[in-house]
């Protein structure tokens, strides 16, 4: 790791203690790290009491995706996203699809803020997906992409655990367009599979809708964690007390993988069950991980008739406005 080559990137949201000690306030799990010392995360790092980044500019994936991918299924739909990560994260999932970055220390070559845009506007994409790991941990290479993005006119989008405070949130609120946030379950669930804790998840989803961002959310369903109708029920009811029935929720298959690998994926029975629960709460509900064309389509909330065909990451839109009732349907067209 030849960090030396380039010049780190002081962190925002810390504070500076005795001894070189620091007490880094960018996520919920505020970290006292001692001098040549990382956090949590791994990738915020304390040098001579000061707290930098190791990632920016320092992307381990680069790529270009169907927006659905991630999944945000109300914004701008058939569209693509160039999607980018560093390595990192400030959860450790059990069951992680992308533990080898997330987990591992991949530092990708140099590219700075300023060709990350270069090359969304090279690809003619009109969004930048911050995602595949937890974009908190590098958020200040997201912050400075979003703010030269923003000037292209190109939009910003987080894929998230929500384990963010609210000082950073409001920061970069300005600057971001949508964000899908992946809720994982009941407390347990957090504490036995994240080492983390659903509060303060709950916590930065309300946040991001005081400022006004798109917000989705996303629940993977893991047999015997959170495949039971009082999960479903429990996500859906908040969701609608807080957010509105209109947020779409999406309800994506489990598959073995990481350290969850004893469990099998979840049964599509269970799934369409769940759907059909959570359906009498919300306008929206989808299924991840299904491919099924009837579960990830777009109905109107009024006449249910099929607005927005999907099967996989095949979309079939022709606007947002239901054509035989009028209704529009919420989200960023």
């Amino acid at each position: 790791m030849e960090l030396q080559k380039f010049k780190l990137k002081e962190a925002l949201f810390y504070e500076k203690l005795p001894n070189k000690k620091v007490r880094c306030l960018l996520c919920p799990r505020k970290c006292f790290i001692s001098n040549n010392s990382t956090g949590f995360c791994r990738v915020r790092k304390n040098i001579e009491g000061k707290l930098y980044s190791l990632v920016h500019s320092r992307p381990c994936t680069v790529s270009i995706d169907p927006i659905e991918k991630k999944p945000l299924f109300h914004f701008l739909p058939g569209t693509k996203a160039l999607s980018i990560a560093t390595c990192g994260c400030n959860l450790t999932c059990s069951f992680c699809q992308n533990y080898e970055i997330s987990q591992g220390e991949i530092f990708g070559e140099f590219i700075p803020p300023e060709k990350v845009v270069d090359l969304a506007k090279k690809y003619d994409v009109k969004i930048i997906a911050y995602t595949y790991t937890e974009p908190t941990v590098f958020y200040e290479y997201c912050l400075d992409i979003m703010k030269l993005a923003k000037k292209e006119n190109l939009k910003n989008v987080f894929i998230s655990n929500g384990y963010i405070n609210r000082d950073p949130i409001r920061k970069i609120a300005p600057y971001l367009d949508a964000v899908n946030i992946d809720v994982k379950g009941e407390e347990k669930v957090y504490s036995a599979l994240s080492h983390a804790s659903l509060k303060p998840v709950l916590e930065s989803i309300l946040e991001f809708k005081k400022t006004k961002v798109w917000i989705e959310i996303t629940s993977l369903i893991i047999p015997g964690y959170n495949d039971s109708k009082k999960w479903s029920n429990d996500l859906s009811t908040w969701i609608k007390n807080n957010l509105g029935p209109e947020t779409p929720l999406h309800l994506s298959r489990f598959y073995p993988a990481y350290k969850l690998t004893n469990i099998e994926s979840t049964k599509i029975s269970i799934l369409k069950k769940l759907y059909m629960e959570s359906k009498k709460k919300l306008k929206h509900v989808y299924l991840g991980n299904v491919f099924e064309w009837k579960y990830e389509s777009t109905y109107c909330p009024k006449c249910e008739k099929l607005v927005i065909r999907r099967q996989g990451y095949e979309v079939d839109f022709n606007g947002s406005k239901c054509k035989k009732c009028g209704t529009n349907i919420a989200g960023v067209f």
